[in-house]
């Protein structure tokens, strides 16, 4: 699986509190990556948090229907776009245009309820 490499910005790169993001739900977050300001999706399980570039693999287009509103069905994210659904915990497209691709994923760290870009 593809991991994004970090330009070194500001020590602490703070995306959001998990108590933020609803159990279970879903929410995006802008922040700079190496190549630029980008959208990302933290999903959430429990104290648990996974994190993807929030472009599908399909057309380039972002995966929320609205700003920081995704489809979440059965453990899957679904593009709002083209139907793409992707399994949450690894990213692989399991139905739609883009069967067998990946999400990007975006390395994270949480600690004492806040959530932080991995260097």
């Amino acid at each position: 699986m593809d991991t994004m490499t970090f330009a070194d910005a500001l020590p602490e790169r703070l995306l959001c509190r998990l108590d933020d993001i609803p159990d279970g739900g879903a929410t995006a977050v802008d922040a700079v990556l190496t190549d630029g300001e980008d959208s990302i999706i933290l999903l959430r399980r429990g104290d648990d948090v996974c994190a993807y570039l929030n472009i599908c693999p399909h057309a380039g287009r972002r995966l929320d229907y609205a700003p920081g509103k995704f489809l979440l069905k059965n453990g899957t994210l679904i593009c709002a776009v083209h139907g793409a659904t992707f399994d949450v915990e690894n990213g692989v497209c399991i139905a739609g245009p883009c069967r067998g691709e990946l999400l990007r994923s975006v390395p994270l760290r949480v600690e004492n309820g806040d959530i932080f870009l991995a260097s």
